[in-house]
């Protein structure tokens, strides 16, 4: 069998999982795919073949989608703001521990140079 047949086999054999799986039979895209009809992939030879092997043809619907509440402008943006305002407060204490670990360091730096501890006792 050429890759060109095992082509048109897989797609014959997908189009009629897709419609055994919606429950229609849609002539239009198998008309539209230009698959030509080999004896695998016939309708009544895919009909006797089960397409996927131990699939449940009563599966539960899916569960309907949570409504979920829309975000209002005004909300989004007091957040923003407030984030923004937090984030300045904490730079602004940072830069205020900052200037006064330099004027702390800067003190004890004037300190030594105007008043420098006596030179060691030299031995003899």
């Amino acid at each position: 069998m050429s890759w060109k047949q095992e082509r048109d086999g897989l797609i014959a054999q997908t189009l009629a999982f897709v419609q055994s799986v919606t429950g229609r039979r849609d002539d239009e895209t198998a008309s539209k795919t230009n698959v030509p009809p080999t004896p695998d992939t016939e309708p009544a030879a895919l009909a006797a073949k089960p397409s996927v092997p131990n699939a449940t043809p009563d599966l539960p619907s899916p569960p309907p989608p949570i409504a979920r509440r829309p975000i209002v402008q005004t909300e989004l943006a007091n957040e923003i703001r407030a984030r923004i305002a937090s984030f300045r407060a904490h730079q602004e204490r940072f830069n205020r521990e900052r200037e006064e670990y330099f004027a702390a360091t800067l003190a004890r730096l004037r300190a030594a140079i105007k008043d420098p501890p006596p030179p060691p006792r030299a031995e003899k």
